[in-house]
């Protein structure tokens, strides 16, 4: 990114029109900025009226509210302006050409405030990523778990671990230096390894809780047989046309998506091409495709056509995921009770009729409930696989630290100690973090 003695500035709220727009300055031209557009600078963190006039022309542009934030005390850390003016196109487009004559100030680029309060020690990394996914949200789910992580869920408690790691690394340090002082505590290696086997649970226990699956949503894949109704299944469960229904098997070739919103926990039902041998080498693609969703969903929805009975697909060998049965075409069995004995027996087996929509109501609350009890067993700690590598290499340099101790190497515990530090240092963004930078920050929106 550009330099940060610019100051930046970009439209912070949603598309327009709306009833109000927002546009944020940040750098050490933001109160100059404030004063060339409304002739003033207004009193820190109070909302002022003022006129927005174009610094060349000086035409009104609009009336607007304006606020002050000199630094350190702002989001970014850096002198910041506000200007909330009516959320009118014209208004904007002419709000943000005058600030892009003024000498010093440049359009802000996706992320840049997030990325200067990052830089400015005003949030860690965890942080920061905590709140792009705040913006991403769909659900209340993500939203609570996000807005968790913006407040420190996983930063603090990273933030406690560094520090005893450190306190541990200081007792061994101490009894390296400093054998014989009779202040230097004389079982210094055995006080730094209670605190390390500690430290090594406690993050197991983080790592074991998956928060990565909330965060990108419950993938439930519908496969089964050409022709069993799965892409109605799929349009019926979307609430519309997704999906193209034909009588001709083999018509679904790509894997489609829709997400939903179950009671607040984020859902991707996956519609696959019928599973059969196939000559056609589109076709082909379009069974390994989806053989490969299948075997990688969180469930799989085995759809079977009531009305062809009489051989049992082969279902998917899931290792990880369950498989429900779902007999579909119901209303157009005469006597359900005819339906093999197989098929109710084993289960869960859900009837429906995808075209009447009878069955549908009942699958979706299982799909729900399975929904809820896969997330609420799972609290968010870590939820990036950043997290995990970090922590993961924590947990290894904590490992071997309790391998060495005792056997007279301080240096090598000393050492490890240092490593797991530093893993969590990376953690938090406070070391060799450059490299991934451009990469959290790019999927922000322009104005965050």
């Amino acid at each position: 990114m550009p330099t940060e003695r610019d100051t930046i500035f970009a439209l912070s709220s949603g598309r327009p029109p709306a009833a109000i727009a927002v546009v944020r300055l940040s750098g050490p031209h933001a109160g100059a900025a404030l004063e060339t557009t409304t002739g003033r600078l207004p009193r820190p963190r109070y909302g002022t009226l003022s006129r927005v006039r174009d610094p060349e022309t000086h035409e009104l542009i609009d009336e607007a509210i304006a606020l002050w934030f000199p630094a350190p005390n702002s989001e970014t850390g850096e002198d910041m302006a506000e200007l909330q003016v009516h959320g009118g196109r014209a208004v904007i487009a002419a709000v943000l050409a005058a600030l892009a004559k003024i000498p010093g100030l440049r359009p802000a680029e996706r992320g840049e405030f997030t990325r200067r309060a990052f830089e400015n020690g005003r949030m860690d990394l965890t942080a920061a990523e905590g709140l792009a996914d705040l913006v991403a949200a769909d659900t209340q789910a993500q939203r609570r778990q996000a807005f968790g992580h913006l407040k420190g869920l996983l930063g603090n408690r990273a933030e406690t671990w560094r520090e005893r790691i450190i306190e541990a690394l200081a007792l061994v340090e101490a009894g390296i230096d400093f054998p014989d002082e009779p202040d230097v505590p004389q079982q210094v290696a055995a006080q730094a390894l209670t605190i390390t086997r500690s430290l090594a649970e406690e993050i197991r226990e983080a790592l074991a809780r998956r928060g990565e699956r909330l965060r990108e949503g419950l993938r439930v894949a519908i496969a089964g047989a050409p022709n069993a109704g799965k892409s109605t299944l799929f349009n019926r469960i979307a609430r519309r046309e997704a999906a193209i229904v034909s009588p001709h098997p083999g018509t679904t070739r790509d894997v489609l998506e829709v997400h939903l919103d179950l009671d607040g926990y984020p859902v991707t039902v996956l519609d696959t091409a019928g599973l059969r041998a196939s000559a056609d080498p589109i076709e082909q693609e379009g069974v390994r495709r989806a053989t490969e969703q299948a075997r990688n969903a969180d469930l799989v929805l085995w759809v079977h056509d009531a009305t062809d009975l009489r051989s049992e697909e082969q279902m998917l060998m899931q290792e990880n995921s369950p498989v429900w049965r779902v007999v579909n075409k119901m209303d157009l069995v005469a006597d359900p009770a005819a339906i093999p004995a197989r098929f109710r027996e084993r289960e869960p087996v859900y009837f429906v009729s995808s075209l009447m929509g009878s069955g549908i109501s009942e699958l979706l609350t299982a799909v729900e409930r399975f929904a809820e009890n896969a997330f609420t067993l799972e609290p968010a700690v870590v939820t990036r696989e950043r997290h995990r590598a970090h922590l993961n290499e924590a947990l290894s340099c904590l490992v071997d630290a309790q391998a060495v101790a005792g056997t007279g190497r301080d240096e090598l515990l000393a050492e490890q100690l240092r490593l797991a530090a530093r893993a969590l240092g990376k953690l938090l963004g406070r070391v060799d973090v450059e490299d991934v930078l451009d990469v959290i920050f790019r999927d922000f929106c322009i104005g965050k």
